[in-house]
């Protein structure tokens, strides 16, 4: 489980997630100046531990690196949601209780979420049962009536 970003990482990352191409240390610290004082080998130290800790890869271009995102935003959001939800000693009153943090848009995503997973699940086992004929009895036919136009 990956431990929150700290707010400058985020920050990096932010960039990284956003722009989904490889991105070198110059351009994520021009985009950061833009709201902060910062220096290069701020920008660069941050970058280099992101890579250390497995949140992104680099490539050598020239003497830079250019860096991409192992995953995405969504997949650290879920990843920080599961830590959160798991740690609990009653996961059910704590989705309950985040539930209730939810604005109405965010409980329409929730329900458009579920029925994707329902929908790609393929197991099955959240769709109603396929009804079954009834058992015969011994001597009975178990030829049935067949639908008009079969």
């Amino acid at each position: 489980m990956p431990r929150p970003l700290g707010d400058l990482e985020d920050a990096v990352m932010t960039r990284v997630w956003q722009w989904n191409r490889p991105v070198t240390v110059r351009e994520v610290l021009e985009d950061l100046q833009q709201e902060r004082s910062i220096a290069y080998t701020t920008v660069m130290t941050v970058m280099d531990n992101l890579h250390q800790k497995g949140w992104v890869r680099r490539e050598a271009e020239g003497r830079a690196y250019r860096y991409t995102a192992v995953s995405t935003r969504a997949a650290y959001s879920a990843a920080l949601m599961n830590e959160a939800w798991s740690t609990s000693d009653n996961p059910a009153a704590a989705l309950v209780a985040f539930f209730g943090m939810m604005s109405a848009e965010q409980r329409e995503a929730l329900r458009d979420a579920v029925r994707v997973v329902q929908y790609d699940d393929g197991s099955g086992a959240d769709a109603a049962p396929e009804p079954t004929a009834p058992p015969v009895a011994e001597g009975e036919s178990d030829e049935r009536p067949q639908e008009p136009g079969r």
